[in-house]
């Protein structure tokens, strides 16, 4: 049990991690002609980076940028939550607190992701045809993923 609560506390200090800097990096679409990364916060260019971003509709990426920051806000209050309820709880109760919470995170990746995938994944290939996603894209779903697997397991645990 022990070895099983270490590794979900692990793999959630890992989600957190690549959360910051899926969110920070300006790497979630790229194009090799030009040398281009586009990110949430800025334009770079292999002459130099700026605030001028590519897309077109800002409010949705105001959306994303909310979001993403909503996923790390929620996923340090779950990564808490989970430290003090197994120094505090009875045992056989279960950590739904914690759960819930890494699930509303969850939730936030899927809806930023979901809104910049619908809105300017297929639209900046328009632009540059040989543009692909990003690492900040891939860690993104990557923390998805993580995070959903992490909050069923807290859902389901028991401290023993």
């Amino acid at each position: 049990m022990l070895v099983l609560l270490a590794s979900i506390f692990v793999v959630h200090i890992a989600t957190v991690i690549m959360l910051f800097v899926s969110t920070i990096a300006n790497a979630w679409m790229v194009s090799d002609v030009g040398n281009i990364s586009v990110g949430l916060w800025k334009n770079c260019t292999s002459a130099d980076c700026s605030h001028n971003l590519l897309y077109g509709s800002e409010d949705a990426l105001k959306a994303v940028q909310a979001f993403m920051i909503l996923s790390i806000i929620f996923s340090v209050i779950s990564l808490v939550v989970f430290v003090f309820q197994l120094f505090t709880m009875e045992k056989g109760n279960r950590f739904f607190l914690s759960g819930a919470t890494m699930l509303v995170c969850w939730l936030c990746i899927l809806v930023g992701a979901s809104i910049y995938t619908h809105h300017y994944a297929n639209n900046f290939k328009d632009w540059y045809p040989e543009s692909h996603h990003g690492y900040s894209f891939i860690l993104t779903w990557i923390c998805f993923c993580f995070s959903f697997i992490i909050g069923i397991l807290y859902l389901v645990l028991r401290k023993k």
